[in-house]
């Protein structure tokens, strides 16, 4: 008796099976590439040729070319140093110089090595206290505190939401957000751009010297987040970070180059406006400030496309890089 009513109760659940699969079949979500390939013309931003900062390599050993492009921070942040190295760029300071330490999981650092080559005149001496900027002093909707996994909903219209702050959960900063594009974090009242891989910084000695731009640094590791409000982050690598990333590590301290032979030589460096047009590369990065971004954050904190079987339910800062595209020049 209990044998066939198993038998009978198994065959009830199998004719019941593909129902009960219906009814709790999970919904369809899109990636973040495929939220970010869906996003309107006009929530694209143009970036300006002279807020590009084109570095060439010398050609590796078969002869291909490298070239590296830095996209540099825009205001409030770090103006001191970005206006020091619009100066550097201008006089072609870098050209001859090289590459010379790369630190494995940390940072790729080029620069005068011989620390003898002579600065431009006039460049400025920025204070510490231009490692942040005060809350009050950023855009008036830079922050309203929305977290992540609102879109549980395919369907919930995003634009009364707002994703520009990320999470309230990093241990580096009392929250994370994006302002103008850029990843920040705020601790107290301050604010200050964060080190995420591919950010650029600017080197220095022990304070209270804060670096003339001079010496600069990208991140090609874990986001190095203790260095935040430490150092002045200037920019981000937006395309050939493979490049650098890519470099044999240094075996002196700190990832330097103990033989010279393994420095890479720069050829030079330009702000893009300085090139010919027709050599002028073109960007544009994807709104923090619109409906696309804030689906696209959320997707990248909660993944629950197909290939994911439980949602993270949070992201740092630094796993939600910001979508950059390369256009073709009018």
């Amino acid at each position: 008796m209990n044998r066939l009513f198993s038998i009978a109760s198994l065959t009830a659940l199998a004719i019941a099976a593909p129902a009960l699969a219906q009814e709790t079949e999970k919904p369809e979500y899109p990636s973040p590439n495929a939220i970010v390939e869906q996003a309107a013309p006009e929530e694209w931003v143009a970036i300006a040729p002279s807020d590009l900062l084109v570095m060439d390599l010398a050609p590796d050993s078969e002869g291909n070319a490298r070239r590296v492009v830095i996209q540099l921070m825009p205001p409030p942040f770090s103006q001191g140093w970005i206006r020091n190295i619009r100066k550097l760029a201008e006089a072609h300071w870098w050209d001859g110089t090289s590459i010379n330490r790369v630190q494995d999981n940390y940072v790729v650092q080029w620069g005068d090595a011989s620390e003898e080559k002579a600065l431009p005149e006039g460049l400025e001496t920025v204070p510490e206290s231009e490692y942040v900027v005060e809350l009050e002093n950023l855009p008036e909707k830079a922050f309203k505190k929305t977290p992540p996994g609102t879109y549980d909903d395919p369907d919930l219209d995003a634009a009364a939401l707002d994703s520009r702050t990320v999470s309230d959960t990093d241990p580096y900063a009392d929250w994370s957000s994006f302002v103008k594009g850029w990843p920040v974090g705020t601790k107290d009242t301050q604010t200050s751009p964060v080190h995420c891989y591919g950010a650029v910084g600017v080197g220095r000695n022990y304070s209270p010297d804060t670096g003339s731009g001079a010496e600069l640094y990208t991140v090609i590791g874990h986001a190095p987040r203790h260095l935040d409000r430490n150092i002045a982050v200037v920019g981000r690598v937006i395309e050939g970070i493979e490049y650098l990333s890519s470099l044999p590590r240094g075996k002196g301290q700190l990832g330097f180059y103990e033989d010279k032979s393994k420095r890479v030589p720069i050829t030079s460096i330009r702000l893009a406006s300085e090139l010919p047009a027709a050599d002028q590369p073109r960007f544009e990065y994807l709104s923090t400030e619109g409906e696309t971004f804030a689906k696209y954050a959320d997707a990248r904190a909660n993944r629950r496309d197909p290939f994911f079987i439980v949602p993270a339910g949070g992201a740092d800062i630094c796993n939600i890089p910001v979508p950059v595209r390369r256009v073709s020049g009018e």
